[in-house]
């Protein structure tokens, strides 16, 4: 059996928890960044759990856990 190819862009967007829960960043950190209060700000740091329908979608284009 071949080795799979892991979709670097993918690779770069999601990261796995110890217990290997996928967790993704939050939109909105990059642009309009002045308008936003301190608390927005802090929010939009954390890191959100990927949907449980899209783990199975995404854990084909991260096959070895980025």
């Amino acid at each position: 059996m071949p080795k799979l190819k892991t979709h670097k862009n993918a690779a770069k967007r999601f990261e796995f928890t110890g217990t290997g829960k996928m967790m993704r960043k939050k939109q909105m950190k990059n642009h309009f960044r002045r308008n936003k209060s301190s608390r927005t700000e802090r929010l939009i740091g954390q890191k959100l759990m990927v949907s449980p329908a899209d783990v199975n979608r995404l854990s084909k284009l991260l096959p070895y856990g980025a």
